[in-house]
């Protein structure tokens, strides 16, 4: 290649970086339009990544190559989950301004694995270890969606009103748990705590199963419907990167 080896590996980095969770399938087309490299040596960088099996094709497009998966296992195995959580809750925490959390199922509950508390003096306390029912909040929803089995043992046994906008009814969490599935996240309001909220998605490993939930919680009085719905986007967008860095998937 006549380009200088620095800027070569900046190229493939760009290219690379192109794709997402959200668009693990790429033409020449998108990729030289996210990137800005031009036509020729993105035509010549993306058939030199095909051969090396750092990218695999499919007609005209492109996906992540399985030699990629094989190379992160070692470096994913040697982290922590807690490791791969703390700047991204920090992150996700500095950007919405509210405590950001991670929750894994536990038993019948669901546990806190990672926290990064807001800098707000009105805050709802949370910290790690920290257990909490599954039926309730948004990432007991989330959480509930992608694990059929717990739905069915939490569904097993009368469900305790802890506020008077918890869900008591089976059908109507059923139905709540179904259109988390489907829109991808949840938001919840006042069901665990009066005038607090919750906006959870959900966290994969590399197999598709669900690892657990990033969550934004807060008083309501800063966090509306609204001003969950706006920040949707953030949430799911640092929970697929969770999912990212542990090599993990969507189902």
């Amino acid at each position: 290649m006549s380009d200088a080896p620095l800027l070569v590996l900046a190229k493939i980095a760009a290219i690379l970086d192109a794709f997402t969770l959200e668009r693990p399938t790429l033409t020449a087309a998108q990729v030289r339009h996210a990137t800005g490299i031009p036509a020729s040596t993105a035509h010549r960088l993306l058939q030199n990544l095909v051969e090396h099996g750092f990218l695999d094709r499919a007609g005209d497009g492109y996906a992540i190559g399985a030699r990629m998966a094989y190379w992160a296992g070692p470096a994913v195995r040697g982290l922590d989950l807690a490791d791969l959580l703390s700047p991204q809750l920090t992150a996700l925490r500095d950007a919405t301004g509210e405590t950001a959390c991670c929750f894994r199922p536990e038993g019948r509950a669901r546990v806190c694995i990672g926290v990064a508390e807001t800098r707000h003096g009105l805050r709802r306390e949370m910290y790690v270890g920290r257990i909490q029912p599954l039926h309730v909040g948004s990432a007991g929803r989330v959480i509930l969606a992608w694990r059929e089995d717990l739905l069915d043992a939490i569904l097993a046994v009368p469900l305790q009103a802890l506020t008077a906008s918890t869900i008591t009814d089976a059908g109507a969490l059923r139905d709540a748990v179904a259109t988390t599935r489907a829109q991808g996240f949840a938001i919840t309001t006042g069901e665990r705590v009066e005038a607090a909220s919750g906006l959870s998605a959900p966290v994969f490993d590399a197999h598709a199963q669900l690892v657990g939930a990033l969550t934004v919680m807060g008083p309501t009085l800063r966090l509306s419907r609204e001003r969950c719905e706006a920040l949707v986007d953030d949430v799911v967008a640092a929970a697929d990167r969770v999912t990212a860095a542990l090599g993990g998937r969507r189902p």
